[in-house]
């Protein structure tokens, strides 16, 4: 039978650490959503426990009281190995012990942002993601994935075990060798090797990959070639629907999809697969309405298989949030089986 939480072992504190933001919020009870979420700019501060001084400082101001997190998960946009962290995109190091000691936590647990963000996936409500392609509907019952293009590409899954919980399988997906699924993206993936004697999917399907794989598609389709930003390719895109942009992000979504359709052969995603980031979120409709799904079923022999597991965007604010309060669930329970 499942442990239950004390409330003693509350409020915890849960955050989102990025490369330009830091989010921070409050969980005051088992399950409940994470409170007072605010987002702090990282370069505003030198450390990471400073962030998180200042957001308990303010939220005292508010509250008339200084709340004293009983523990604290934060989700990283870094690989994680050992007790501190060292952020890729950001100059922060993020130790445990320096965040528990500022903060006064008696526990304080680091985890991947995705898989963060695969912990919450059971927990997500219907008005907390957008299905598209097909009828298939998320199955809480069997293993789900989740990827996001950001500035890098995110993947990581989770599978039910005993008592309703979950565990989270933090990867490195991002890094396996893209594949081309037609004579256009092999011709892309030439020209790209001329430059990376390794094309991972990350190379391509990020905000870093976007302007190569524009560059590339240009080269390819006898085009001129402009170096161009993530953004401004996006922008020419979606506003003035310029062709070669336009001609950009389509390969992008194709190319996706049959990544996320990989993830879902490979970890045996039959819950659903999910696509979250920053990236995904501003594509929005252009996502929802490309081959990305058309794609993510061209499995040969298995687009039956395919054609049962649901796709769907995040739509959800503070997803990772929700997760990194799982974690700590995960934690007490393994930690004190008869109650924290």
């Amino acid at each position: 039978m499942r442990s239950q939480l004390s409330s003693k072992s509350f409020p915890w504190l849960v955050a989102d650490i990025g490369g330009t933001n830091a989010r921070f919020g409050l969980v005051f009870a088992p399950g409940a959503a994470a409170e007072h979420v605010e987002s702090l700019k990282c370069a505003d501060y030198p450390t990471p426990q400073a962030a998180a001084t200042a957001y308990l400082d303010d939220l005292s101001k508010r509250l008339g009281r200084r709340p004293r997190p009983h523990h604290a998960a934060i989700a990283l946009a870094s690989a994680i190995h050992g007790d501190a962290v060292r952020l890729t995109n950001n100059p922060w190091t993020v130790s445990r012990d320096a965040l528990a000691q500022a903060l006064g936590a008696k526990r304080v647990l680091l985890l991947n942002d995705f898989e963060a963000l695969a912990l919450a996936l059971p927990r997500l409500g219907r008005d907390d993601v957008s299905l598209f392609g097909g009828r298939a509907q998320p199955d809480p019952r069997a293993p789900m994935a989740v990827i996001g293009p950001g500035t890098g590409l995110g993947v990581s899954s989770c599978v039910p075990v005993a008592d309703g919980d979950w565990v989270a399988l933090a990867a490195e997906g991002g890094h396996v060798t893209v594949a081309a699924a037609d004579d256009l993206e092999s011709d892309v993936l030439r020209v790209l090797r001329r430059e990376y004697p390794h094309v991972s999917a990350e190379r391509v399907l990020s905000g870093l990959g976007l302007p190569l794989l524009h560059r590339a598609l240009c080269e390819v389709r006898g085009t001129p070639v402009e170096t161009l930003s993530p953004e401004e390719i996006t922008q020419r895109a979606l506003v003035s629907r310029d062709d070669a942009a336009l001609a950009t992000l389509d390969t992008f979504c194709s190319m996706l999809g049959t990544f996320a359709g990989n993830v879902a052969l490979t970890v045996g995603a039959r819950g659903g697969v999910f696509v979250a980031g920053g990236i995904a979120q501003k594509l929005g409709e252009h996502l929802t309405g490309s081959k990305f799904r058309e794609r993510f079923e061209a499995k040969g022999r298995f687009e039956s298989y395919m054609a049962r597991i649901a796709t769907g965007l995040v739509i959800a604010p503070h997803a990772a949030l929700t997760g990194a309060a799982q974690g700590i669930s995960h934690a007490l329970r393994e930690a004190h089986p008869g109650g924290s």
